[in-house]
């Protein structure tokens, strides 16, 4: 699978997603610079984290208007594979590729550290290789990861199982005491309707190999590069 990693003024991430996917996975990667048009070739997209164009006005909210972000709109519309990773998640939110939008934590901090999350739907490209209900642990690193959605969006998004993770303690309950930023209903992830975009905000890439502390990210990565 050939793979692209977006670069945006301010992006953080995107040597963490180049080096996972091509030194861990083995796969295909190319850069590409928020000024392209165009993604010719890629089976998949990645939206890493960071803080496109600082953050400034809202996380997200200027990498929307980025030339590539139209060519991105295409290839999910064509049904190719968008993974927002955090400021990654918050572009697509921006963008209108995933609904809702984020808020700022409720601690009003930024927040780095190790959380639980609980698999909500492992019938995704991004979830097969988990098992129903599984608990991973992988890090956060952000000051905005305060999903919120209205009431009509949220039942829609229960109702087609587009809630792919949820905070959770290391057991799998799900309870506000294992929400580390206020999302709505412990909500860390979410899939478009067509289930080929998904945005969320703990790092897979940074949860791939052991000597980074956990290696639970790895099921992502192999579902989607899984014949």
């Amino acid at each position: 699978m050939k793979v692209g990693v977006l670069v945006f003024p301010g992006s953080n991430c995107d040597r963490d997603c180049y080096d996972t996917v091509h030194q861990v996975f083995r796969q295909d990667v190319e850069f590409v610079w928020h000024q392209e048009t165009r993604l010719t070739g890629f089976q998949a997209i990645i939206l890493p984290g960071g803080f496109s164009y600082g953050d400034y006005l809202r996380c997200g909210a200027i990498a929307r208007f980025s030339p590539i972000m139209k060519a991105v709109r295409r290839f999910a519309e064509d049904g190719g594979f968008v993974l927002g990773i955090c400021n990654g998640f918050q572009i697509l939110l921006e963008a209108g590729l995933l609904p809702g939008t984020m808020l700022r934590n409720r601690s009003l901090k930024f927040i780095c550290r190790q959380v639980h999350l609980r698999v909500e739907a492992q019938d995704s490209a991004y979830t097969r290789g988990y098992r129903p209900r599984q608990v991973l642990r992988m890090p956060i690193a952000h000051a905005e990861g305060n999903y919120y959605v209205d009431a009509e969006t949220l039942e829609r998004l229960k109702q087609n199982r587009q809630i792919v993770f949820r905070y959770c303690h290391s057991d799998g309950t799900v309870d506000e005491r294992a929400n580390p930023n206020g999302s709505l209903e412990n909500i860390a992830g979410i899939l478009n309707e067509r289930r080929n975009v998904l945005g969320m905000m703990p790092h897979p890439e940074r949860a791939s190999e052991i000597l980074l502390g956990s290696q639970d990210g790895r099921g992502l990565f192999d579902s989607l590069f899984s014949p």
